[in-house]
């Protein structure tokens, strides 16, 4: 704790985290899970654009291209002629081709191999923060969880019956429109931790394995935002104490979390 990369990392992850899991859970139960893995491959593509252009702050243009991809995704997802699974499939393996391609014709630098393992599986990247990217990322991630809570019961509602929700007079678009665009902030500050490969992981496991042991909506949220941040803090520790990828131990703590629930929840039933 003496180091502040140590620090950095530590708040960045516990944040990152705790945005995830409370979003995981919307997506999981309104079985749309898989948009995460697929923006997390629209803001590579963004990464690679940010690279070539040679800005420094990359996520000031990939933060607004994912963000419209959400929003992109939500509409053809309701569109009857492009389903939502194919729309994220389209859409992800489009710009992760793109991102590569631009990173092998126009290269930021003499490790290419290095730049794309790094943006796809994170790397060393959350412990070489800057106070600037630690702040933005408090900043993105208290609006998040404020968001949250103010629009708890109607997340709540367009999860559970959409329909219903719509038919008492709830702005189910907007709120989706919301969903999406926080999704897109979550999914670009995750990548920061994990990569973009991973980040699908840290959205879907801490609510998958909430799940496992409880079934009311508010007990779900809750123990997987506990349990998010916890697997995030024994990962990034262990990353440091083992000299081991910080994404991928992370993802393999939240991998034991749910075998020990699923335990957990069978001696339970």
């Amino acid at each position: 704790m003496a180091y502040p990369f140590v620090r950095y990392a530590l708040i960045v992850g516990v944040l990152i985290a705790l945005c995830s899991s409370l979003l995981g859970v919307i997506l999981v139960m309104k079985r749309f899970s898989y948009i995460g893995d697929g923006l997390s491959h629209v803001a590579f593509g963004a990464m690679a654009i940010a690279a070539v252009i040679g800005l420094t702050d990359r996520m000031a243009l990939t933060l607004p291209i994912t963000i419209l991809c959400a929003i992109l995704l939500l509409w053809s997802g309701q569109n009857a002629k492009i389903k939502g699974d194919a729309a994220i499939a389209m859409i992800s393996v489009g710009a992760l081709a793109f991102g590569y391609l631009l990173m092998n014709v126009f290269p930021a630098s003499s490790n290419i191999a290095g730049d794309v393992c790094s943006s796809l599986f994170g790397s060393t990247k959350i412990l070489t923060l800057t106070k600037v990217e630690v702040i933005l990322s408090i900043v993105l991630s208290i609006v998040v969880v404020v968001l949250f809570i103010a629009l708890y019961n109607r997340f709540f509602a367009v999860t559970f019956d959409e329909s219903f929700a719509q038919a008492v007079g709830t702005k189910t678009k907007l709120l989706n429109f919301v969903i999406a665009t926080i999704i897109a902030v979550i999914v670009v500050l995750a990548m920061n931790l994990v990569g973009s490969l991973l980040v699908s992981a840290l959205v879907i496991f801490p609510a998958l394995s909430s799940m496992r042991i409880f079934k009311s909506f508010k007990s779900v949220t809750v123990f997987s935002a506990v349990l998010s941040v916890f697997c995030a803090l024994l990962g990034i520790i262990l990353s440091i104490l083992f000299e081991t990828p910080v994404g991928s131990t992370i993802v393999i703590t939240d991998i034991v979390a749910f075998g020990i629930c699923c335990l957990v929840g069978a001696v339970k039933k």
